[in-house]
């Protein structure tokens, strides 16, 4: 998209009657999500707030956002797409359902139970979005510019029944978001590709019998409402996406603006990781709180530790064939997970399973 600039009265400079003439500059941000899931609403609260203050302190520069948040200009399935194209300048790059482009992006979503610490993985992925080649053009070669970085908090099942054991989801159909739905595998549920626009109306109309899904998410789409029983497994996070410029905007940007927007998704970085782990054990406690009146009351299922175990007992080498399928095509998968699970353990995790050995 173009960006347009225009010239507006800033204030006057130091010779008597001369103006000081301030930039602004146009920029369309958008998302497939509404604000009121987190990491989407702190786009504005964060990133585009971060971005105009740092750009107050001189004066040279405004920026006049134009927002599209909550599909306005384009769905879950057409996030990547719509930045690359220049539909919107910003948006929320949607990882999780661009597997195909995006496959070194998906290393943690073939690594459960490696880590349950938001703020941490945003680190280790920050390290490798700045430092590993592969990963940089991965998201480069699309004409994006990365910015700012989103994953998740801890993952859980969601049904309209209660569960004892791992074991109960055999033959049971479950809602998950695109390559999560891995996760899966060797459980004998079957997975439902989906996100968390789809989730609701999935469980409602039958498409799924429940969901695996994340507190904050499931929070404002109000999943408690339709699958009330929260079986807690601590599946762990996952690296979800970016906040990402199209590279023609970002090109056309005057330096003392690229350099607020790089401060400022760092920023949010930051600030999103802290937001997960903070407000995870919240958002649980709220939809118990909200689900009290329902026909079927809202209940936390705290599974064992013995029972998150036997989950990560059932799983395949889901790590090693996604390598392996990645190696074929030309990609540096293995040490790319390696580099993964390395930051992890480096920053003091102990993964349940090591998923690079």
């Amino acid at each position: 998209m173009r960006i347009l600039f225009g010239l507006v009265t800033a204030g006057m400079i130091a010779l008597p009657g001369a103006l000081a003439a301030q930039e602004t500059i146009n920029l369309t941000i958008a998302s497939s999500h509404p604000t009121v899931i987190p990491w989407v609403g702190m786009m504005k609260t964060h990133f585009m707030a971060k971005a105009d203050e740092l750009l107050a302190k001189t004066g040279n520069y405004k920026i006049e956002w134009n927002e599209a948040f909550g599909g306005q200009l384009y769905k879950a399935n057409a996030t990547l797409t719509s930045v690359e194209e220049g539909i919107t300048d910003i948006g929320w790059v949607f990882s999780f359902l661009e597997p195909s482009k995006l496959p070194l992006s998906q290393a943690s979503s073939y690594a459960p139970f490696a880590t349950v610490n938001p703020p941490l993985q945003l680190e280790v992925m920050e390290d490798l979005m700045e430092n590993n080649e592969a990963l940089r053009h991965e998201w480069e070669q699309y004409n994006l510019k990365v910015l700012g970085l989103t994953s998740t908090d801890m993952y859980d099942i969601y049904t309209k029944t209660p569960l004892k054991s791992i074991d109960d989801i055999n033959g049971i159909k479950l809602s998950a978001p695109g390559v999560l739905g891995t996760w899966l595998r060797g459980t004998g549920a079957n997975a439902v590709d989906g996100s968390l626009t789809s989730f609701y109306t999935d469980i409602q109309t039958g498409i799924s019998d429940g969901v695996l899904s994340l507190a904050l998410g499931a929070l404002p789409a109000k999943l408690y409402e339709v699958a009330p029983y929260i079986n807690r497994f601590d599946v762990g996070v996952a690296f979800s996406g970016a906040v990402a410029i199209n590279k023609d905007s970002w090109d056309g940007l005057p330096e003392e603006v690229q350099t607020a927007m790089i401060e400022a998704g760092k920023y949010y970085t930051v600030a999103h990781g802290k937001d997960l782990l903070e407000r995870h054990e919240a958002a649980l406690n709220k939809m118990v709180e909200l689900g009290a009146s329902q026909d079927s009351p809202v209940e936390i299922i705290k599974m064992s530790d013995e029972q998150r175990q036997a989950w990560v007992d059932k799983l395949p080498d889901i790590a090693g064939d996604w390598a392996a399928d990645l190696e074929g095509k030309g990609l540096p998968a293995r040490a790319f997970l390696k580099a993964y699970m390395d930051g992890l353990r480096t920053k003091g995790e102990k993964p349940m399973r090591n998923w690079d050995e």
